[in-house]
């Protein structure tokens, strides 16, 4: 009969083999290729009419505010540094300012604290709204209603709007006069394409002629 001592042993000497790990090797060139489809289905008509309109509102010595909420969010604060640095915009995020945005949440709500952001930052008419964002906000169906709520503001101000966004591009498109729409070609992975895409969409304006007015770093390093 094998002691427990010996059985303990044993099982030391000889470590449980690991569990066999399933991979799907086929999805890395799927969403790579997913990709490339929907670069393809680009409007680039409508591309080069957000970076004329983005130009416009330099030239009338406007603010760009950039609004985003989630991964957006994290855009959002990107965007603002490269439209500042690059482009020579006066540029902010309100989900930069983490006290603020918090406290406006807390003591009025979600859905009023990017409007109350814009009224308190008095935007106008020679402002401009960036919107980034999957599904660009509907009131119908209880989704970034704050976006929504800010973008009505900014119409009321009669500020500029434009958006980058995905799947019917929502509110955002709708209230947008430049509007760049993430086409879906697979509906289980819009949130990865469209957040993506829109990293893509956002450094081919900063990097657009009519736009970049400073030369970005690591191109001069030798």
């Amino acid at each position: 009969m094998t002691s427990l001592t010996g059985l303990l042993e044993a099982l030391t000497e000889r470590p449980a083999p690991a569990p066999a790990v399933v991979v799907d090797s086929d999805f890395a060139a799927t969403f790579i290729a997913e990709t490339i489809a929907i670069l393809q289905q680009i409007d680039v008509a409508e591309v080069e009419r957000m970076a004329a309109g983005l130009a416009h509102v330099r030239e009338l010595g406007g603010r760009l505010f950039i609004l985003g909420v989630g991964g957006s969010a994290g855009h959002a604060s990107h965007a603002v540094n490269d439209f500042r640095k690059l482009c020579g915009f006066e540029a902010y995020a309100p989900t930069d300012n983490v006290s603020e945005l918090t406290a406006r949440a807390n003591d009025d709500g979600w859905e009023s604290c990017f409007s109350a952001w814009l009224q308190g930052s008095r935007i106008s008419s020679r402002d401009a709204v960036l919107v980034f964002s999957v599904g660009g906000g509907n009131r119908e169906k209880n989704v970034s209603v704050n976006i929504v709520r800010a973008l009505e503001t900014a119409t009321e101000a009669g500020a500029h709007i434009f958006g980058i966004v995905g799947r019917d591009g929502g509110f955002t498109r709708q209230a947008a006069g430049f509007c760049i729409l993430v086409p879906t070609v697979a509906t289980a992975r819009v949130t990865p394409h469209t957040e993506g895409l829109c990293a893509v969409l956002w450094h081919l304006l900063v990097s657009h002629p009519l736009l970049q007015r400073s030369a970005t770093k690591w191109e001069s390093v030798k």
